[in-house]
């Protein structure tokens, strides 16, 4: 009994640890932004202070510094180990094709559901293009790197270690559900669309054991939604009974011929990996 208590708490406590460093992360960007957005925007300042922000965090999540007796229990946490180079190839290639299948579910959801525009603190027309492009770079990866890390690393690792990989991934999903639906409102379309994003950043994490593949196709796919895809919004309209047109058709063959690519390419890395998987509950 003693034992299933700690293990509830050790995760019970990974997931708080989670939910509340990605707030603080979000936070501190979003404040950082509209300072540096209102006194300079021709400086894009706030890229510097939060680069440095996030190397700190991800130097403490990883084990340095006090308290010593933590560090390698923290560094096995973050998992953010290297790959081979193959294996790395494989999952940023499934990600990727992910990337391009998720496009195509948001032009389609976006259609047919009367989504409101995504919100944004940074309206590109009314500021310098370096700015706004190290802006957006920053952005992405602000979201990226924190979520992999508490979130894919911290409490789903530790959830593997009792669990299935399936339901780690699953409740990983279901915990940051309520951070996607506040930013881009609370419609089953959006809650349908992030459950399918976290689904295949878990898998990833899952499958190679390490954060760095869903660091990079995190950030990749984020700063491809913040550049081609989000801004266009507005301009979408509904689909109504009876008037679907070709682009409709277009985006949902373009989501299901990426995801079935995406599939076999997860498929090609689960075999490439899964020598190197062995079961870790109750470690």
């Amino acid at each position: 009994m003693n034992s299933y208590v700690k293990h509830v708490g050790v995760v019970v406590s990974f997931g708080i640890l989670a939910v509340v460093v990605t707030l603080i992360a979000g936070g501190v960007w979003s404040a950082l932004l509209v300072v540096n957005l209102t006194i300079s925007p021709a400086v894009p300042w706030a890229v510097v202070v939060m680069a440095l922000l996030l190397w700190l965090m991800w130097q403490y999540l990883g084990g340095r510094w006090w308290p010593r007796g933590t560090a390698g229990a923290r560094r096995r946490a973050l998992r953010a180990k290297p790959l081979a180079g193959r294996t790395l190839a494989w999952a940023l290639v499934a990600g990727l094709l992910s990337i391009v299948a998720l496009a195509g579910l948001w032009f389609v959801l976006f259609r047919l559901a009367n989504l409101p525009a995504t919100r944004t603190l940074l309206d590109s027309s009314r500021y310098p293009l370096p700015t706004v492009l190290l802006l957006l770079v920053m952005a992405s990866l602000v979201s990226s790197v924190a979520e992999e890390a508490v979130f894919r690393g911290y409490f789903q690792g530790a959830l593997e270690r009792r669990i299935s990989g399936a339901a780690a991934i699953a409740i990983v999903a279901a915990v940051m559900a309520p951070e996607h639906t506040l930013t881009q409102g609370f419609v089953w379309p959006t809650l349908i669309f992030y459950l399918c994003v976290d689904a295949m950043l878990g898998a990833l994490a899952y499958l190679t054991g390490s954060i760095v593949p869903g660091v990079v196709v995190h950030s990749i796919g984020l700063l491809t939604f913040f550049t081609l895809v989000w801004p266009g919004d507005i301009l979408r309209q509904t689909v109504g009974v009876g008037s679907a047109d070709a682009w409709l058709w277009i985006h949902l063959a373009q989501a299901t011929v990426f995801a079935a690519l995406a599939l076999l390419a997860f498929a090609r890395l689960s075999k490439r990996t899964s020598a190197a998987r062995r079961p870790l509950r109750n470690q």
